[in-house]
């Protein structure tokens, strides 16, 4: 199927579910819960596309073309997909949560009448980083939402931790499943033009999330990043390695989170210092900059919080590698894999045929189970906003003490 669903990787259900609601949405209102609703929930794990798909559903509502929905070519779906319709909003949270204030103003907006388009909607990405007080916010105009207007919501799952019973309640529930290692492999090299050793490497590692095969297929330092964090798990024979390899992964994120946020703050500054009358000679100069002081502060407080989700995700990715290693170990020791992978489940590193190996010799099942926990327990206290360095030696002490269970 041709258009803006094309994007979606291995999701043919989802596909077709979408594209039949927004047939039925070109009726007019709203109807029955089988045809089109104004509240949906997309779920699924990372790199399953929920977002991906949550816009092309976006495009394919707005979409003028008369055959069919989603088409991919017309002015709506081509504004849609690059985030300038004017009666679609996606609600990114650039910090830890998204806050009642952000929230009341895209109700607000929301309610209003479409301007151009067929419908006002509303993409609520990470919708399961909506504090309690802003999820309580946007409960109230989904439960009696305005004739127009749809929202859109992207989480992880449908557990009570990611979204609130309550506002599932009101949602209709589109699951997204992992794509296969052929389908993101054939991605790569039908999109991007990789090689099929490259693409199928890159597939086969990357947890099942197309984004981050192709990081890895084409970004030298997202390779040397993996290559750190299991790094840390061979560390563990060795306690002072261990402790060092843990500081470095810290250092690591929090370096990745500088180079991700420089050029975007920087270009915001700038933005902001212009209209703000930086540079000005005229009569108001002055006056314009006066009082500036608060807005800049307001900005700084934003890329702050921004640059800290940014390091809390990359030292998250990390910690899910080093968990999948422990994994593969645990299952060759188990015999449920082999360590080339030939055979039994799939490995997550299957690349990592020696260490996986060795770990699953020399480590005890008590010791890899203690070990995975160990890291699932460090994620849970980075939720909670233990520091990072604090929570990954700690994590580092558990793995080293795991090795000799």
């Amino acid at each position: 199927m041709a258009g803006v669903f094309d994007r979606l990787v291995g999701q043919g259900v989802v596909e077709s579910e979408l594209t039949a609601a927004a047939v039925a949405a070109r009726g007019g209102a709203v109807v029955s819960s089988s045809a089109m609703t104004h509240s949906w929930l997309f779920t699924g794990p990372p790199g399953s596309g929920r977002s991906v798909a949550a816009l092309c559903f976006a495009a394919a509502l707005q979409c003028t073309d008369p055959g069919s929905p989603g088409c991919g070519r017309c002015h709506a779906c081509t504004t849609t997909m690059a985030g300038t319709h004017g009666d679609v909003r996606r609600v990114v949270p650039e910090g830890l949560s998204i806050g009642t204030k952000e929230m009341r103003g895209i109700v607000q907006v929301a309610s209003r009448r479409p301007s151009t388009g067929r419908w006002q909607v509303v993409v609520v990405e990470d919708a399961d980083r909506l504090t309690e007080a802003a999820g309580n916010v946007l409960l109230k105009v989904v439960e009696e939402p305005p004739a127009r207007t749809v929202f859109l919501l992207c989480a992880p799952s449908v557990d009570p931790e990611d979204i609130s019973v309550t506002l599932r309640s009101r949602c209709r529930h589109v699951h997204l499943a992992t794509p296969s290692v052929d389908s993101i492999a054939q991605v790569l090299r039908e999109r991007d033009g990789l090689d099929a050793k490259t693409a199928t490497w890159a597939a086969s590692i990357s947890g099942g999330h197309v984004g981050r095969a192709r990081r890895l297929a084409t970004d030298d330092e997202a390779r040397t990043r993996r290559q750190r964090a299991l790094a840390l798990v061979a560390a563990t024979a060795r306690p002072a390695a261990a402790y060092s390899a843990a500081d470095a992964l810290v250092k690591s994120a929090d370096e990745e989170a500088k180079q991700v946020s420089a050029d975007r703050d920087g270009k915001e500054r700038d933005e902001l210092a212009t209209a703000l009358g930086a540079g000005g000679t005229g009569k108001g100069a002055a006056s314009a900059t006066r009082g500036s002081a608060g807005v800049l502060k307001d900005l700084e407080k934003r890329q702050k919080s921004r640059a800290t989700r940014t390091g809390r995700d990359a030292l998250d990715r990390a910690l899910i590698d080093v968990a999948g290693l422990y994994r593969d170990a645990l299952a060759v020791r188990f015999g449920a894999a082999t360590a080339d992978s030939k055979s039994g489940v799939a490995l997550t590193h299957p690349d990592m045929a020696d260490q996986i190996r060795e770990l699953a010799t020399e480590v005890r099942p008590e010791g890899l189970l203690r070990s995975i926990q160990a890291v699932l327990d460090c994620r849970e206290a980075l939720d909670t906003n233990v520091k990072p360095r604090f929570a990954v030696a700690a994590m580092a002490a558990t793995l080293i003490s795991a090795r000799s269970t």
